[in-house]
């Protein structure tokens, strides 16, 4: 008997901050899915890595490449799609590279420079992406294809702590992603947006360190009591980019364990009390009309 194909086998894809984090672990499954991969970052040295690391984990994997980009040059960007044209064009691609710059702000704190620096990578960096696989699934006569643009859940519902640049961006990418998701339906190309929650990262551990009650008043407020993993959003990604996701288009994808339904919830349970308050509250000041008896059934035979 031959190997069960996978579910990515001979697709072409590009996936872009894929040394490390949700690319790393994008990447691996694509891999184990079948599929060729172009891996995409602004580091050399790191995506060295990360192709290793790949090819450990996946020893069976087929053509995997690296090439360097600095999303927020379209030179990098139309160089990197336009290299698969030998593959015959691209058939996914997950622009997943962004920052979140340690001086983001709010609004009078964010320096103009950091604005615009997120900005041009975040937001920029994804349309050229957009741009460049539109014009190759076209070049090629690609009858489907599939685009994957990371956002983030901070963009639906804000961010606890001030991040405005980073914020502003990912809501722009929700945005922009839902406008080509309509306009090249058509064509057969599907866009949609991962939205990952907080995650495990190992500078995140060494952050919270022994410190209990730091990582307590940051788990309490997951339904589930932890932080995400990347693989997690990765399997997302794997599922966006397959056909098994063929009529899934526009859509904002929120994998962050429940946590964007949280203040949903507890503004649901905060508004069925003020409700019951004020009730109890008119009863007791005001002089209510007592309801009157039902009137007595009608013969409505005819």
């Amino acid at each position: 008997m031959s190997a069960p194909k996978g579910r990515l086998q001979g697709k072409n894809a590009i996936i872009t901050g894929a040394a490390g984090g949700i690319g790393l672990e994008t990447t691996i499954l694509f891999a184990r899915e079948g599929a060729n991969i172009l891996l995409a970052d602004i580091s050399e040295p790191a995506l060295a890595k990360a192709l290793a690391k790949v090819k450990e984990v996946v020893p069976t994997a087929g053509r995997l490449e690296t090439i360097r980009c600095d999303v927020s040059k379209e030179a990098d960007v139309q160089a990197m799609v336009e290299s698969q044209d030998s593959w015959g064009g691209v058939d996914v691609i997950f622009n997943n590279a962004g920052i979140m710059h340690a001086d983001d702000a709010d609004a009078v704190d964010t320096p103009e420079k950091i604005w615009d620096l997120t900005q041009s990578i975040n937001v920029k960096g994804v349309w050229f992406g957009c741009k460049h696989a539109v014009l190759s699934m076209r070049r090629n006569n690609k009858k489907t294809g599939s685009v994957i643009n990371t956002a983030s859940f901070v963009a639906l519902m804000g961010a606890a702590t001030p991040q405005l640049a980073y914020t502003a961006s990912k809501g722009a990418v929700l945005a922009m992603t839902r406008e080509l998701a309509i306009v090249h339906a058509r064509e057969g190309f599907r866009f949609n947006s991962l939205c990952p929650g907080p995650l495990n990262t190992p500078l995140l551990q060494d952050w919270l360190g022994d410190d209990h009650a730091k990582r307590f008043r940051r788990e309490v407020h997951f339904p589930s009591g932890r932080f995400g993993e990347a693989v997690e959003q990765a399997h997302a990604v794997v599922f966006l980019a397959s056909d098994e996701s063929s009529f899934v288009n526009g859509t904002d994808f929120v994998v962050d364990g429940g946590l964007s339904k949280v203040r949903f919830r507890w503004m649901m349970i905060f508004s069925h009390t003020m409700t019951a308050l004020i009730r109890i509250h008119l009863s007791r000041h005001m002089s209510l009309p007592k309801a009157r008896a039902p009137a007595a059934p009608q013969n409505l035979a005819h």
